[in-house]
């Protein structure tokens, strides 16, 4: 789940096309009030109990679709949303590349 834009491009499509994988995204409705949470609730600091209600919702119609993951490819939505609200796993981007970027530091120091 992410901004409308962003899910509806072919970035995230691409990339995971290119890594064997599948994309699903949520019905147009539903990609609205994502992108409308994401902007006028989360980005201002609010964390609403019915507002995470919604995203599991989703997640759990993306699962039941089959879906095997869910990608949390907003920053903001991590605020919300963790592996403990999602009968499938999430995938944070932005914990994902904060471990990355933690790594590549490491590495250079060390190497």
């Amino acid at each position: 789940m992410d901004t409308q834009f962003t899910m509806t491009q072919d970035f995230y499509k691409q990339r995971l096309t290119d890594s064997g994988l599948q994309m699903v995204i949520p019905q147009e409705d539903a990609r609205v009030e994502v992108h409308r949470i994401i902007y006028e609730e989360l980005c201002q600091g609010q964390l609403l109990d019915s507002s995470r209600e919604y995203y599991q919702r989703i997640i759990e119609q993306l699962a039941d679709a089959g879906c095997e993951g869910a990608i949390l490819g907003c920053t903001e939505i991590g605020m919300l949303i963790k592996q403990a609200d999602s009968p499938i796993p999430v995938f944070d981007t932005t914990a994902i590349h904060a471990r990355a970027a933690v790594r590549f530091l490491v590495d250079k120091a060390v190497g």
